[in-house]
């Protein structure tokens, strides 16, 4: 007899013992006859009764001699002294009643305690809910992982691109899975694991999306983040129990997003430490140890912060790949341009090469977000198509910001916007390395900027020489090189062109190697080891080198900065008729576009401008 069958018979033994003590005490209730208190009283007086037991109002007693049916016990309830010898007298018979408590006791105790009980079972199985999923508490440890198959995945490789390379790994992963023989027959074995990394907005989830459209195999989609919860533990029980359901309908695919929620680092933070998320990172390095390649399955991640992974889990045996999901180039970005605008009207000026020359470092996100901006602007003009200009306007607005009509400059603002951003227009053109300008505007936009200009680079660049930094950082100064050859003062406006040109310039010096005192060492690494940090944001930076070392690096940073400086006023007081005409036309239409620029450009490369470089 196993346990539960003996939990069993003891249960049955429990109830037979139960009806058996009821039907002795409902049996020795029928030998107790209920009488009156007028019959206990005569009984008394006649010398009938033998015996008597009294319990509050309750007078219990025994007869001499048995009455009718052999019954020779009786139970009365007590009546008030002075009623019942008024009521006898009378010769009326009467008996007692005692008032029932059960309804008050059960509304001043039973309903209070079961509606309080009522509560916390909602509160917590709503609490459990939330944390395990529709199951409520007994579901808590279960993966919440949604599960897709290629008929409920619209989106497949043709919807993808501008990341040919890390498609062609992906494709190649379900080629695997669709022909396992067939690229196992010299000794290969499948993949454990793919990490897709690469800066937001890249299509790395794109791409996972992809991927179960074109497996034909189940795909259990999940963010690294529904991984940890409140309770430590439930996040290693998720991971198993995703592992064991992706393992019961192999070959599967199993795509974790924002992986660096679930696997930052151990001990990387020693004073923000979490025993939920370690134990949970601790379970998917054993799950993924465990992994055999014949099963079928395949474990997809994605991240944008690859430098805080645990490195236990990059090693290979866990993602055996890691493939870089880049910005696009230029080509890349006419493919994504050319997929977007599927299904709007376009105008005959609109082409997809012009919007890729339009959008140098844009990602695949930025370029949708591009098309539905200019869809947008071309709908406020009540236009029947998306034309070029508003394109233009979509990068501007996504650029520099909105547009702040209602924000009023005096006359003398207005005179120094234009003069500074003539500034940067002018000497932008006098440098044959610089960058084209594209606009020069002085309405107010976005947050701070009272005015901007737009330069278009002609075509991608991954290597700067220091000259192009050096045209660079004297483009930057231009505007307040113009504000001190026009007005012979300074203003705040150039805040944000001075902190650009003392990045650079520090750059030069300490990742670049580009200071001959300093010599081709570098004092500094990357600025920003996140893929994701905003511009300005150092890490966690730790100086290696001396204070003597810090001096003449910001010797050198000064001397950069003060010869880039001295280079811009001398090309601007060499063009001061052309600075002071642009500005003008500039107050007059607010904004100059190439075409009206150019006149500009033709005169100072006539007056010899360039030469100045």
């Amino acid at each position: 007899m196993d346990k539960r069958q003996q939990w069993h018979f003891w249960y049955w033994m429990a109830a037979l013992f139960g009806v058996v003590l009821i039907a002795q005490t409902w049996a020795a209730a029928d030998k107790i006859a209920s009488v009156p208190y007028s019959q206990f009283l005569d009984d008394l007086h006649s010398g009938k009764i033998a015996e008597v037991r009294v319990s509050g109002d309750y007078i219990q007693g025994k007869w001499k001699k048995a009455e009718k049916d052999g019954v020779d016990q009786f139970v009365t309830t007590r009546v008030a002294p002075e009623l019942a010898a008024e009521l006898q007298r009378n010769h009326v018979k009467f008996s007692g009643a005692i008032e029932s408590h059960f309804l008050s006791t059960l509304l001043s105790w039973v309903v209070p305690t079961a509606l309080f009980f009522g509560l916390w079972m909602f509160w917590f199985r709503r609490m459990a809910a939330d944390q395990g999923g529709v199951g409520g508490l007994m579901s808590i440890g279960r993966s919440k992982a949604k599960v897709y198959v290629e008929t409920n995945t619209k989106t497949t490789f043709k919807d993808v691109a501008g990341a040919d390379e890390a498609k062609a790994e992906l494709e190649e992963i379900v080629d695997f899975l669709k022909n396992p023989k067939e690229y196992g027959r010299l000794g290969a074995r499948m993949p454990k694991g793919v990490l897709l990394i690469g800066p937001p907005g890249t299509g790395k989830t794109l791409l996972g999306r992809a991927v179960a459209g074109e497996a034909g195999v189940p795909f259990f989609s999940i963010n690294g983040s529904e991984f940890v919860e409140m309770f430590v533990g439930v996040g290693a029980a998720r991971v198993r129990d995703l592992f064991e359901q992706a393992s019961q309908k192999a070959p599967a695919i199993i795509f974790i997003d924002e992986l660096d929620a679930l696997g930052r680092a151990r001990g990387a933070y020693p004073y923000m430490g979490h025993d939920e998320k370690e134990q949970t990172l601790n379970q998917l390095l054993v799950e993924l140890d465990g992994f055999d390649s014949r099963s079928g399955l395949v474990l997809l991640a994605a991240t944008n912060r690859p430098e805080i992974l645990d490195p236990a889990l990059l090693r290979a045996g866990r993602f055996d790949r890691q493939v870089l999901v880049d910005r696009p180039d230029k080509g890349g970005r006419i493919e994504i341009v050319n997929l977007y605008l599927k299904g709007h009207k376009l105008g005959p000026d609109v082409s997809a090469e012009k919007i890729a020359s339009l959008t140098p470092g844009f990602t695949g996100a930025d370029l949708a977000n591009l098309v539905n901006e200019a869809a947008l602007v071309a709908t406020r003009r009540d236009a029947e198509e998306i034309a070029m200009s508003d394109f233009t306007e979509g990068v501007e607005r996504m650029v520099a910001g909105l547009e702040k009509k209602k924000r009023v400059l005096s006359p003398k603002e207005r005179e120094f916007v234009a003069y500074h951003e003539m500034g940067h227009a002018l000497v932008a053109m006098s440098l044959p390395r610089a960058d084209v300008v594209h606009k020069v505007s002085i309405i107010p936009r976005g947050i701070g900027a009272l005015g901007y200009t737009i330069q278009r680079p002609t075509e991608d660049r991954y290597v700067i020489t220091q000259d192009e930094l050096l045209d660079k950082m004297t483009v930057l100064l231009g505007g307040r090189a113009a504000e001190w050859t026009v007005f012979h003062h300074l203003s705040t406006g150039a805040a944000d062109d001075l902190a650009k040109v003392t990045d650079i310039a520090r750059d030069m010096v300490t990742r670049f190697g580009m200071e001959s005192r300093l010599g081709p060492v570098s004092y500094e690494s990357a600025p920003s080891p996140f893929l994701n940090a905003p511009p300005g944001f150092d890490g966690f930076h730790q100086r290696r080198y001396s204070d003597e070392t810090a001096h003449a690096i910001d010797e050198a940073v000064q001397k950069i900065v003060a010869g880039a400086f001295d280079r811009t006023v001398a090309i601007l007081a060499g063009s001061r008729a052309t600075l002071e005409r642009g500005a003008k036309l500039l107050l007059e239409r607010e904004t100059l576009d190439e075409a009206a620029l150019k006149p500009l450009r033709d005169e100072m490369r006539a007056a010899g401008a360039v030469a100045a470089q």
